[in-house]
């Protein structure tokens, strides 16, 4: 949805009308995750994707219909037991779509909603999918206020007051909720897709390997700041474009910046005296990833000084040291890839076996999704 709000909020400006496809359900192994979006604009104009192509011609059709009717549809695809390959997904899975039509009057708020995500300021949008109330209705929950309504007072207030527990998290799911809010009652279903600003990846050492690990962080969506102490390698032209880069002692920046549990720090400084005090900072702070470079003797090494510093065996534990899934890596480049693998494989739970030598199904099942930056 983020990846297409620059085309369909230029056609939302011009007051064009357009059929607004979202996935909000999956089982098994649906090729897209809750939240993964396909728009209709004007001439017929497709931007967005919810399957991956297994589907799209018969969504585009969908989203032509609702725009003629003004009525949102609830859709399911997938195999079924008595004809697998009739329609829909024949690379398995089953996916639920809200298909709806969006202009000034049916989402007043869309714009603004199209305005924060571009500037990166946190909201969730809620949208009714079944149930009693208006299905397609909307609602935008900002940590300090909200636009639109789905239908009654009891639920609006319930809805927001979920939805910034799942803004606070940056999690994407469906809850169910009586006519009026009631917490008990699941005869109103309602999507809540949640717009938290990227996660950020902390890069500590300029080095070659670190503008390889810059430039994979930025493709999977994260807010990549690369930093060392030493001005002549911490150079903008070394990275990506995008890519902040800060010339400071890492430990000393670290303890002045924000991170929260996306955060990814990767260590990659390889001396003592920059990646002990770092590690150190790192160890007793919120993140999702925290891996260092180095040798096993290194690890070694630099575990005995960090037990030195009076890090207890849980935050220890927390180290990914040396860093990354073993996948033979030699290159820069090829231990960036490295690195991202052990850093997706840890956001989902994932074994880092080939998937030849595992059972069951591929995709992680469920409907609550932890963005990449949503």
């Amino acid at each position: 949805m983020r990846d297409i709000l620059p085309v369909i909020g230029g056609w939302y400006a011009a007051r064009a009308p357009f059929g607004l496809a979202m996935v909000v359900s999956t089982s098994r192994s649906a090729p897209r995750d809750p939240g993964a979006a396909m728009a209709v604009g004007p001439d017929d104009e497709v931007v967005g994707s919810v399957s991956g192509g297994c589907v799209e011609g018969a969504v585009f059709e969908l989203a032509r219909e609702v725009v003629a009717s003004g009525e949102a549809r609830l859709e399911t695809f997938g195999y079924s037991d008595e004809d697998a390959f009739a329609v829909g997904l024949t690379c398995g899975g089953e996916i639920t779509l809200l298909v709806r039509p969006v202009t000034a009057v049916s989402d007043p708020s869309f714009g603004e909603v199209a305005e924060s995500v571009a500037a990166a300021r946190p909201v969730t949008v809620a949208t009714v999918t079944d149930g009693p109330a208006p299905r397609g209705a909307t609602l935008a929950v900002w940590p300090d206020r909200v636009a639109g309504t789905l239908g009654t007072s009891g639920l609006d207030a319930a809805v927001t007051a979920d939805a910034r527990g799942e803004l606070a998290l940056g999690a994407t799911c469906l809850r169910h909720y009586g006519p009026h809010g009631e917490r008990r009652e699941d005869t109103v279903t309602v999507f809540l897709h949640s717009f938290a600003p990227p996660p950020r990846m902390l890069v500590f050492g300029a080095i070659d390997y670190a503008a390889a690990v810059a430039r994979i962080g930025d493709f999977l969506g994260y807010r990549v700041t690369v930093c060392d102490a030493r001005p002549v390698f911490a150079t903008p032209k070394r990275f990506p474009d995008g890519v902040e880069v800060i010339v400071d002692w890492p430990h000393r920046y670290l303890s002045g910046t924000d991170t929260d549990e996306r955060t990814v720090i990767c260590v990659l400084t390889h001396d003592p005296k920059f990646d002990v005090p770092l590690l150190e900072e790192a160890l007793r702070r919120p993140a999702a990833y925290i891996g260092a470079m180095g040798s096993r003797r290194t690890h070694e090494d630099r575990m005995r000084r960090l037990a030195g510093a009076g890090l207890g065996e849980g935050e220890l534990a927390r180290l990914r040291s040396p860093v990354g899934l073993d996948l033979g890596a030699r290159t820069p480049e090829e231990v960036a890839v490295s690195v991202a693998a052990e850093i997706v494989a840890l956001r989902w739970g994932g074994s880092g076996a080939p998937l030849t030598a595992t059972a069951g199904a591929i995709h992680p099942h469920g409907t609550r999704v932890r963005p990449r930056g949503a």
